[in-house]
């Protein structure tokens, strides 16, 4: 199962139905599309709804477009939220690379996002970047409230990741681990993420796998990739890849509730 996957992005205009295909093929059955923004939001609720076999949605404004929100962005995600193929709230969190949107204004919405969650009993679809500890501090002052939360790929470190398991976060991981530039310290830390709080996603279009060959189109990330972030995932833990994967998949279908959702 992909936790995470920006199908509404504008690559996967023309190909959706493949791209799906291709999924299926390779053992994802199922997919959450990432919600970045209210309209964001909006096309992945559509896109879960065309395809309610496969696809759910989460709902949430990402820090880049926190200087976006106004007074009608939490009703809006509240809306979003009590459909039964949004699973979660999210993406939201800080972002402190590339800071597209003004550090006050990331923390302001997504302390709104938190609040919302704790509100509704809704789990959580993190983003942080460069901005630990900050994230944390404000994740902790409203922890004992939260449901169930994921730091969505993570590429922090040994502290960023324990920090996370103190608070009883469930751990992302992508490709990244398949980068040897970038994700070489991700081999080690993945061993200390108990089995139960581990999850996997393609983060697609984004962190196709660097060490896939051939390399696609565009290196245009998909959810098919997923198998291989798995395989190296078990490499680095020195597990068996169908028992982990097995795992991984029922820590997210009992994180986003699916067990027990009547459209899956």
């Amino acid at each position: 199962m992909d936790i995470g996957a920006n199908l509404t992005h504008a690559s996967f205009r023309d190909d959706l139905e493949q791209v799906l295909a291709r999924a299926r093929a390779s053992g994802v059955a199922t997919i959450v599309v990432t919600g970045s923004s209210v309209e964001a939001s909006h096309q992945a609720l559509r896109l879960a709804e065309a395809h309610p076999r496969q696809l759910r949605a989460t709902a949430g404004v990402h820090p880049h477009h926190a200087g976006e929100c106004d007074g009608g962005t939490i009703e809006a995600l509240r809306a979003l939220a009590a459909h039964p193929c949004v699973v979660a709230l999210g993406e939201c969190g800080l972002d402190f690379n590339r800071n597209y949107a003004r550090h006050p204004d990331q923390e302001r919405w997504f302390v709104a996002q938190l609040e919302l969650a704790c509100e509704l009993g809704k789990p959580l679809f993190l983003h942080s970047r460069d901005a630990h500890p900050r994230f944390a501090e404000l994740l902790r002052a409203h922890r004992d409230g939260l449901p169930r939360a994921v730091a969505h790929c993570f590429t922090g470190d040994a502290d960023e990741l324990r920090s996370y398991l103190d608070m009883d976060l469930y751990i992302g991981i992508t490709g990244w681990i398949c980068d040897e530039r970038r994700g070489l310290h991700l081999r080690e830390l993945v061993r200390e993420i108990p089995r139960e709080r581990l999850m996997l996603e393609t983060d697609a279009p984004y962190l196709t796998p660097r060490d896939l060959h051939p390399q696609p189109k565009a290196r245009r990330n998909e959810p098919a990739t997923l198998p291989h972030i798995l395989q190296a995932v078990a490499r680095a833990r020195g597990e068996h890849a169908d028992a982990l994967g097995a795992a991984t998949t029922q820590n997210a279908r009992r994180f986003f509730n699916l067990d027990h959702d009547t459209q899956a």
